[in-house]
């Protein structure tokens, strides 16, 4: 089996912008070098052309853009009541949060109407400082309430986008987690490459790491790492504790997440790992089967299996084609490496990882448009809402990937086996992690605490400080980057 993909597709999500219909297009003419783009679906953009009126989109991606057009493209009777204008800034060196803000703040015909936030950052805009620009969702015309409880929305989703009982962002996406595992490890480890097997193995929903670490030791007998690096499972570590790490404004190190220190190093002192770190070229080998030690799985949501554990499991090889830019076509030949070979099961703890809400501005003046496009993102649970063709594979004919969805009714009706799992059906572990993940322990400063946090944890289980010095440096640091103490 092959997967044709452009050389730049998986760098497209960072800053393309493309438009539908008869798209007058202005990108490349964004604001200075941050990576700006703009573009604009239907006719027109910025003023009211032909009686229309302008829906101001901003993004990080072309995800969300992606989705608007799709809408337009189904709608004509929208199309002709409604102009986007689409302004893409890429999250690179923090260059979409001060441009949103400025936006948010100038007000005007150029703040942007509908805006998206992602999971490192969504608090700021969903109960934090800039808060009290965000619409509630009732607000723009949605029966809110009714449609939560219809489409069966995560809890965690619905939580984070919540301002004093008022839904203000919801996600299309659900990142619940659960445990990503090599069914050829499972095999040769446990005789049995089922599910069930593996979750009673590794304490699938104890809450719990006793039984896990006790799986590591199993698989250590056999020469085997459960997982790459310590990271895979921070994830499940930082969004299974009961708070974040600020309460009531001072640096917070809720007991879960100091224990961080002791499972990173139990795993290192005994050989439980290969000592990766993740997004580097040690961990993506991992994934092919080609590190130090064979690694029986990874933590994560689906997104991590459909564009970062599919993509390195196979050999990339140019085609000899070029795509509409004129760069090389590459194609993954998955009968060499991994794909096929992975399963998913429930993890021992309940989390979530990343995601994408969409807010709207309170000040908007199309919000009866804003509210129609968010809608039928967020909270359509029918088969011609987004989210069944999301999770179904059917939103890009031309790049049909199954991904889960935040509406439970949605996963329900579709169907979510996939060949890199061999066949599995995804969306029965996923659905169960959705419910698992806490919502409740964010913060508008984990990107940066997080970074600082792992850092000095690299550095007490590689022996170059001592626990309480791991700390007491971790603490210094947030104080004066963040002043927080």
């Amino acid at each position: 089996m092959k997967k044709a993909l452009s050389f730049i597709s998986a760098l497209a999500l960072l800053a393309t912008a493309t438009a539908c219909g008869g798209t007058k297009s202005s990108s490349d003419q964004g604001n200075g070098d941050t990576g700006t783009s703009q573009s604009e679906s239907s006719n027109g953009g910025g003023e009211k052309k032909e009686g229309k009126q302008t829906i101001n989109l901003w993004s990080f991606t072309d995800e969300v853009p992606k989705m608007v057009e799709k809408y337009i493209s189904l709608h004509p009777e929208f199309a002709e009541k409604y102009t986007v204008k689409t302004t893409i800034v890429p999250t690179t060196e923090g260059a979409y949060q001060p441009a949103l803000d400025k936006a948010l703040t100038g007000g005007g015909s150029d703040a942007p109407d509908m805006y998206c936030a992602e999971a490192a950052f969504v608090l700021k805009y969903t109960q934090g400082e800039m808060a009290s620009y965000a619409a509630p969702y009732k607000d723009l015309g949605i029966d809110v309430d009714n449609e939560i409880k219809a489409a069966d929305i995560a809890q965690y989703t619905v939580d984070i986008g919540s301002n004093n009982g008022n839904v203000v962002g919801l996600g299309y996406q659900a990142t619940g987690g659960a445990f990503i595992y090599r069914r050829s490890v499972a095999k040769a480890a446990f005789g049995s490459d089922d599910p069930k097997t593996v979750e009673e193995k590794i304490g699938g929903g104890s809450n719990s790491w006793d039984k896990f670490f006790e799986c590591a030791e199993e698989l250590k007998g056999k020469g085997y790492g459960i997982v790459s690096g310590d990271g895979d499972i921070w994830h499940a570590v930082e969004n299974s504790s009961p708070t974040g790490w600020v309460v009531d404004g001072k640096l917070n190190i809720d007991p879960k997440r100091e224990e961080f220190l002791d499972l990173s190093k139990k795993l290192k002192d005994n050989g439980y790992h290969n000592d990766t770190e993740d997004w580097g070229d040690a961990w993506f080998a991992d994934m092919k089967g080609e590190g130090s030690k064979e690694v029986l799985g990874f933590f994560g949501p689906a997104w991590l299996i459909n564009y970062t554990l599919s993509q390195n499991c196979g050999s990339w090889k140019e085609t000899g084609e070029k795509d509409e830019n004129g760069d090389p076509i590459k194609e993954l030949d998955t009968s060499i490496g991994t794909y096929g070979d992975w399963a998913v099961c429930q993890p021992p703890i309940g989390f979530f990882w990343g995601g994408t809400w969409v807010l709207a501005n309170k000040d908007s003046k199309v919000k009866e448009g804003v509210g129609e496009l968010i809608d039928w993102i967020t909270l359509n649970c029918t088969q011609d809402g987004l989210q069944y063709m999301w999770a179904n594979g059917t939103f890009d004919t031309s790049n049909p990937t199954k991904d889960c969805v935040a509406s439970g009714t949605v996963l329900k009706m579709s169907n979510g086996e996939v060949d890199f799992l061999g066949g599995q059906n995804m969306f029965d572990a996923f659905e169960a992690g959705n419910k698992l993940a806490n919502g409740k322990n964010l913060t508008p400063y984990d990107e940066t605490i997080n970074q600082k946090w792992r850092g000095q944890v690299r550095q007490y289980t590689a022996g170059n400080k001592s626990r309480d010095e791991a700390i007491k440096d971790f603490k210094q640091e947030v104080a004066d980057e963040l002043d927080i103490h």
